[in-house]
């Protein structure tokens, strides 16, 4: 029962991550389902679900630590105990998400920033654990296929706005950053930026 209402969950968001992703095509002066070749077949997409127990010393602890998701968007719904904060470019300030019943949240990911040569900006964004009470959130990653090579669309690329990223295999990409997730504590792990152009 739990897992036929997860995977029809699951069906659910995906037509709704799709729908934003022609409203962000359109936004583009692209054709509506100029994405969707990318996530036709052997898509990468995902769902987590995830629990945070309540912590004594929140202030000790993340539920999860500071990132940009790497994938196209994000489609997050998260209960009224909220943790969700992203951080803000200008000051680097942290600021809380207030939880909104019955809606949800959707990221940005780095990919459609590369594919939107940055008119679209990845937010960097962490979860914080609560004193009091559990939370609990659903993730739905929206991926496209490993084999896929990210780089700024050709459309939108011409001799007024270069390219502001190297081209890169999303596989290869996700395969060396959970690789690294864990081993390499002290070294930042791989991101968009380390593919972007010199100015």
């Amino acid at each position: 029962m739990i897992r036929e209402a997860c995977e029809e969950y699951s069906r659910e968001v995906e037509k709704l991550a799709h729908k934003m992703l022609e409203l962000i095509a359109l936004s583009l002066g692209l054709a509506a389902n100029s994405l969707n070749v990318y996530f036709k077949d052997h898509q990468t997409t995902f769902m987590r679900l995830n629990h945070y127990p309540p912590c004594p010393s929140p202030t000790l602890a993340l539920g999860v630590g500071r990132h940009k998701d790497g994938g196209a968007l994000t489609v997050l719904a998260q209960d009224e105990v909220g943790g969700l904060e992203v951080r803000k470019k200008s000051d680097g300030e942290w600021i809380r998400v207030k939880p909104t019943p019955g809606a949800f949240i959707i990221n940005v990911g780095d990919i459609v920033q590369v594919w939107s040569n940055d008119k679209y900006e990845s937010v960097e964004h962490r979860v914080m654990v609560n004193s009091e009470k559990e939370r609990f959130s659903i993730a739905f990653f929206l991926n496209p296929a490993h084999y896929t090579v990210v780089k700024p669309l050709d459309e939108l690329i011409d001799e007024n706005n270069a390219p502001k990223f190297k081209s890169y295999n999303w596989g290869k990409f996700m395969t060396h950053r959970k690789d690294s997730a864990f081993t390499k504590q002290n070294v930042e792990n791989i991101q968009t930026h380390h593919f972007r152009m010199q100015e």
